[in-house]
Formats: C-alpha cells, sequence, structure tokens
C-alpha cells in the first residue's frame, strides 16, 4: 500500500530560507578585526541596546531579584532534572585502558573542554529553558569557564529569568549581546572572556550560520535549521491531545514541520479537523506562527501499518518523535532515527523542551540520521595515549615500518628503524615492503 498523505507540505524547511552567508561572513570579519569596539557597534545596531554588556554580579542579583518566586522554584526543579540526567549521560564515559599485546599498554581519558559559550535565545520568546539545558550540562562536563550569552531587549537588558537560570546553572559571566556579534565575541575571547573552545545552544539563521562557518575553528553542538516534530499515533490515540501536540509545536515558528503518522484514517481526519481551532485559540504571535508552519510545512500520511508507520518515521528522522500508541516497547525497540523521543501519552514534547531532564538542544532537518542532541558528552574530548616496554615495541616497530614503506611513507618507517636499532642491536629484521 503506497502511503496516503491526506495533507502534503508545499514548503520545506529548507524553503525560503535566506542565504544569509555573504552578511555573516562581513559581521564576523568586521569584528575580528575591530574587536570589542566593533562588537559593541553591531550591539548597537542589532540589539538597540547600550546597556552594560557583560553583566556585574551586581547587575545579576537585581535581576535576579525581578524573578517571582514561583518561576525561581520552577527553574530550580528544571535544573535538577537536567543536572541529574546529565550526571548519569557523564557516568557512561570511563577513563579506560587495555594491554594491547604483553607490555604495551594503550587507554583513553574523557577530558572536558576549558571554555563553553552557550547561546540563549531571546528575541520572539524569552528561552529560559535553553540557559539551563546548555550551561547546566557544560557544569556537569567539568568546563572551567562558561560564558551565557543572550540578546538584550532596548532599554531592558537580557531577561531576568534567563539571567537567573544562567547564574544558578553555573555560568561563570553573561554577556548581553545577540546573534552573530555575540557569537563571535565569545570564539574569538572579546571583552576579557577566554576563547570558547566549543559554542553551544540553539539561535536563528544569522547565529546559525555563524557557527557553521565558525566550526572548525571552535566545536558547535550542530548546525540547526528550524524545530520539528513528528507524532505516531494509531486507532486508541487521544485526536485531541495529538492534535494539540502538533499545535504546540507549530507555535515555535512559521518554518517550523510538523508531521502527523497513523495507521488510522478516521483518527487523521479527527485531528485534522480539530487544529484549526486550537491554533485560533492561541495568543495572538503564537497563532500567526501555528498558522503558517501548519499551511505550509505540516504533513499527515496515513500507513500501511506500524511497520510503514516506523519506517516512515526514521526517513523523516525528526528532531522530536512522540508515540502514541499501544505497545510503546515495540517501538522504542524499532525506531533509529531522532533526537528525542517521548514515548506515551503521558509525555509529550513540551516536558522535554522545559523541565523533564533531557536536553532541548537537538538535530534538525533529518540530522538525527547521523547524530544525537547536545549532551555532557559534547563537551568532552575522548582522548588516546599509549606507553610501551621495549620488549613490547618490537612487534609494532616492525609492523610500521613495512607498512610505511609500502604506503611510501619512509620517514615514518625510519621512526620504527630507529628504535628497533637501539633496543635490538644484536638483531637483523627484514624491514622492507617486498615479499
Amino acid at each position: 500500500m503506497t502511503r496516503e498523505y491526506l495533507k502534503k507540505a508545499s514548503l520545506t524547511s529548507a524553503s525560503g530560507a535566506s542565504d544569509v552567508h555573504d552578511t555573516v561572513v562581513g559581521i564576523l570579519s568586521d569584528i575580528e578585526n575591530g574587536g570589542d569596539a566593533k562588537a559593541l557597534e553591531y550591539a548597537t545596531k542589532f540589539d538597540r541596546y547600550d546597556g552594560d554588556i557583560m553583566l556585574s554580579q551586581e547587575a545579576i542579583d537585581a535581576a535576579c531579584a525581578l524573578v517571582p518566586e514561583k518561576l525561581k522554584a520552577d527553574i530550580r526543579f528544571a535544573h535538577d532534572n537536567v543536572k541529574r540526567f546529565a550526571e548519569l549521560q557523564k557516568g557512561t564515559v570511563a577513563d579506560v585502558e587495555m594491554e594491547i599485546s604483553p607490555g604495551y599498554v594503550a587507554g583513553q581519558k574523557a577530558i572536558p573542554v576549558d571554555a563553553a559559550g552557550c547561546y540563549v535565545p531571546g528575541g520572539r520568546y524569552s528561552h529560559i529553558a535553553s540557559a539551563i539545558m546548555t550551561v547546566t550540562t557544560a557544569k556537569v562536563a567539568g568546563c572551567k569557564h562558561i560564558t551565557a550569552c543572550s540578546p538584550p531587549r532596548p532599554d531592558v537588558g537580557v531577561a531576568p529569568a534567563i539571567v537567573y537560570a544562567a547564574h544558578i546553572c553555573g555560568a561563570d559571566k553573561i554577556l548581553a549581546m545577540g546573534g552573530v556579534q555575540g557569537v563571535a565575541a565569545m570564539t574569538y575571547g572579546l571583552f576579557d572572556l577566554p576563547k570558547a573552545n566549543i559554542i553551544v545552544g540553539p539561535g536563528n539563521q544569522f547565529v546559525a550560520e555563524a557557527k557553521r562557518i565558525l566550526f572548525g575553528r571552535v566545536g558547535i553542538d550542530m548546525i540547526a535549521g528550524p524545530t520539528d516534530s513528528l507524532i505516531l499515533a494509531d486507532k486508541d490515540a487521544d485526536a485531541h491531545i495529538v492534535a494539540t501536540d502538533l499545535v504546540s509545536q507549530a507555535e515555535h515558528g512559521y518554518n517550523s514541520p510538523v508531521w502527523l503518522v497513523t495507521d488510522d484514517r478516521a483518527l487523521a481526519e479527527k485531528v485534522m479537523a480539530i487544529v484549526p481551532d486550537l491554533i485560533a485559540d492561541l495568543p495572538e504571535l503564537n497563532r500567526e506562527n501555528a498558522f503558517a508552519a501548519w499551511r505550509d510545512y505540516a504533513e499527515v500520511i496515513v500507513c500501511k501499518d506500524r511497520v510503514d508507520m516506523a519506517a516512515c518515521s526514521d526517513e523523516y528522522a525528526p528532531e522530536h518523535l512522540t508515540v502514541q500508541a499501544s505497545d510503546l516497547d515495540w517501538w522504542l525497540d524499532n525506531l533509529t532515527c531522532y533526537g528525542s523521543l517521548f514515548l506515551g501519552e503521558e509525555t509529550t514534547v513540551s516536558y522535554g523542551d522545559k523541565a523533564s531532564g533531557t536536553n532541548h538542544v537537538l538535530p534538525t532537518s533529518g540530522a538525527a540520521g547521523y547524530t544525537g542532541g547536545l549532551s555532557v558528552h559534547k563537551y568532552m574530548k575522548i582522548v588516546t595515549w599509549q606507553r610501551a616496554t621495549q620488549e613490547a615495541s618490537k612487534d609494532v616497530a616492525i609492523a610500521t615500518a613495512r607498512i610505511s614503506r609500502l604506503e611510501g611513507m619512509e620517514g615514518h618507517a625510519r621512526a620504527a628503524d630507529v628504535r628497533l636499532a637501539k633496543y635490538f642491536p644484536t638483531e637483523n629484521f627484514d624491514l622492507s615492503a617486498d615479499d
């Protein structure tokens, strides 16, 4: 049976993406050459903010005092969950060693990067949760210095709740600067910051392009496009909850794809009938975003059975994947391509986005086919080491010399030759590449 599209997207996440490359290259070059002064110039232009760029402890305390106690408690709750999950992740990486052969030992070490730059969006919405997700994981990883960077609002500065979240999660510095100039400041080590070893966190197309251009010079978590979500639902799913979950993710932005994949046509039709009313009931900005996303990017697909549903989902490789279907263990065992998986009606992407503990910085635009999301591991370098006795090095040296000569790399071969000559002066070795 061919999959039936009850609703087909007219656009994809790549459609209409502006070519911002040249603009971003120019800004990065200007700031690298012009330093702090040029970054401040762009901050004035784009952020329309001329207050303090680096928040003092006094400014942090003042911002924290503006956050209601109930919200502070919620932020602490989310921080605790994210912290404990990150600690669990860190426990899966161990320093290990093994004896490759008698006397020849090799091992690995997990070493956190020194400096992390965490970008926290603050434009359309104040992404409090992004501060929690990025700063907490960097802190658990063991980074020596963490900068949280967020766009300030004119005459206001960074949203107080973002300041509070970044502060309690462990940020060493909080930078009131947005967009490309914020990413550049952390990468280049402006305003007396250490140069970041890695830049993480979501952002708009300019932030994403800056990270793309700077990758290699600095590590990044991923290059993220518009957020996307897919729901797998069977005949037993609650159509109202399915529709609500789709709309909750469509509100992210006008180009945020949401997809429903089901083997029950009646459920699909019911969900499609419910969605417009749910969108109409949202606040204005959220409504405009969700309406455009549903109109242009959403899809509703009817499959033959759950095997085909799982295959369809894996082809889309969604950032967020929700299963509202029976036999959740089957889905857990058979789904392979997703950023984060939400099993059952009792959980939802919104939980993961805000407070349940797993990270919400995730691969988009099909990237879940080859990578996972932000985790404590992203801040850590897995490096290797080795040591050997002279006797243990003999067989490795012989093999190295022969392989190197076969490859035509005589210098490599001689690095092995000199050790054999020094350690075993009375022995003769066949070190040629010939039979």
